[in-house]
């Protein structure tokens, strides 16, 4: 079965699908989780205030900080989309408990803000519902626990499934990749995934 086409962004535009060369496979197997009623975006809700705090934390002192004695995660930088005033803390391990509070890098992947490509997930229904509002030209902007920022352009987004999924593992500048699954109206279950590409474009 073919994959469905990719949405249409704002002024009719369609994002184009970007080439991959030197693959390296990455799963979001628990990424489509369903919404468990007002659970979850409470929790997202909460957990960025808490992730906020613990990030200024790191940036103070130079080292990792949990938002909550428990985490088996912490923040590693902060992503703001300035046009559609979006700003939220990105945690280290991907794992489907982290999901739950924020979006996350996946591991396998660069650092960000490094060469190579950095991948965040989150949920289509809490931190990456803005991501089909997003348009080609959008910037994003990584800020690490290290105070480095790095600005980023969106080059285009697709919709794949998450086993055929790919990027280019050892890319020549900064790549950063946003994921989340799709259709963004559903709440069940599927293997089809949103992919955003971005871009280094200035030192911010």
């Amino acid at each position: 079965m073919k994959p469905p086409p990719p949405p249409a962004a704002k002024g009719g535009r369609r994002w184009r699908a970007l080439p991959t060369t030197g693959f390296m496979a990455l799963s979001f197997a628990g990424l489509c989780l369903a919404g468990q009623g007002a659970v979850i975006p409470a929790k997202a809700l909460l957990a960025q205030v808490l992730l906020e705090r613990a990030f200024t934390r790191s940036q103070s002192t130079g080292a990792p900080v949990k938002a909550w004695p428990w985490a088996d995660t912490v923040p590693v930088a902060r992503i703001r989309v300035p046009r559609l005033k979006v700003s939220q803390i990105v945690l280290s391990g991907g794992s489907g408990e982290a999901l739950a509070f924020a979006p996350t890098l996946v591991p396998g992947s660069a650092p960000l803000g490094h060469n190579g490509t950095a991948v965040v997930a989150a949920h289509r229904d809490t931190h990456f519902s803005f991501m089909q509002d997003l348009q080609p030209g959008d910037v994003v902007i990584v800020e690490t626990t290290d105070g480095d920022r790095t600005s980023f352009r969106m080059q285009g987004g697709y919709v794949v499934r998450n086993d055929r999924f790919a990027i280019t593992p050892r890319a020549v500048a900064p790549t950063l990749v946003l994921s989340t699954c799709w259709p963004f109206d559903s709440n069940a279950r599927g293997p089809w995934r949103y992919v955003a590409i971005a871009q280094a474009n200035l030192r911010a």
